[in-house]
């Protein structure tokens, strides 16, 4: 699948999801001011913060097809990350808002009516469960998972919800609704922090990790004619493409005809690496090259 269809597809289904799950936000909302339910508005704080972080990864995605232009030589492939970065910071802010009422109204728990929050969790439940589903069905981007990452906090929280109403219709305590909140907010901050991770390396140019650097140079110098790979870099442009830059030390330069497509296919078949440079070299004449103190110096004329 090509990078515009790719990006074009995560487009639609985030469009879908955004749709799906603005909708019922709206519910939870109002169902939690009703209910006097912290683990509900909580839930509903997320599913809100959902539509915004779907319409940005839904943008991202947009933008995503873009092709090249002088500006932007490999599109706008790197917008993805971005929308995967903006809904990582934006769960933080949630969840650091969320423990803060958690823990406020741990000390004086409102009264909280549980058979609303026990029918409007269940209701989300099934939504949030629709979405995710719609979602891991779709292309796995960064971007996707962002999106993705905020629906199963929903999901958690609406699971939170529905035990809160529960426990509290059956003559529970009233403290385990902003207790299940504080618990569901740590979850999810785990997941947002794997994910940060993982935007991270992208965005200080890491090598992506399913891929060995050692065992990329170690195939690429089986090619016949290759005798060593040198200054390679290796890259991600977007969640599936990545890039590589190297050097290529040869028998002869005689070779490079031959040799050049047998690694091109290795970095794509082996790595999943579609966007490769690689500058041939004489082995024999880089080393006399590198021996010499002033090698690589621009010609002067003498006076």
């Amino acid at each position: 699948m090509s990078e515009h269809n790719h990006s074009h597809g995560s487009g639609k289904t985030l469009a879908f999801a955004l749709v799906f799950t603005t909708g019922f936000a709206i519910v939870e909302l109002v169902g939690g001011l009703w209910s006097g339910s912290l683990a509900l508005l909580s839930d509903a704080g997320h599913m809100l913060t959902d539509s915004l972080s779907l319409g940005v990864g839904a943008f991202a995605a947009w933008l995503a097809t873009k092709p090249a232009s002088r500006k932007h030589s490999f599109g706008l492939q790197r917008a993805e990350v971005l929308g995967a970065l903006f809904n990582v910071i934006f769960m933080f802010a949630v969840v650091a808002y969320i423990v803060y009422e958690a823990i406020r109204r741990m000390a004086d728990p409102p009264e909280v009516i549980g058979g609303a929050v026990l029918l409007i969790g269940g209701l989300g439940l099934l939504v949030n469960i629709t979405v995710a589903w719609v979602l891991m069905r779709g292309e796995q981007t960064m971007n996707v998972r962002g999106a993705l990452l905020h629906v199963m906090g929903d999901l958690l929280g609406s699971v939170a919800a529905l035990a809160a109403g529960a426990i509290i219709y059956l003559g529970g305590p009233l403290i385990v609704d902003p207790l299940l909140s504080l618990f569901v907010s740590l979850l999810i901050l785990a997941s947002a922090g794997r994910l940060l991770r993982e935007v991270t390396r992208v965005l200080m140019e890491g090598v992506p990790r399913d891929v060995d650097a050692s065992e990329v140079a170690s195939v690429l110098i089986e090619v016949t004619g290759v005798r060593a790979v040198h200054d390679m870099h290796i890259w991600t442009l977007s969640s599936k493409t990545y890039a590589l830059a190297a050097h290529v030390d040869l028998d002869a330069m005689a070779e490079w005809q031959q040799a050049l497509p047998q690694l091109q296919m290795l970095l794509r078949e082996r790595f999943d690496i579609t966007h490769s440079t690689l500058q041939p070299e004489d082995e024999s004449i880089r080393k006399t090259c590198d021996a010499a103190i002033n090698c690589g110096a621009p010609n002067s004329k003498s006076s």
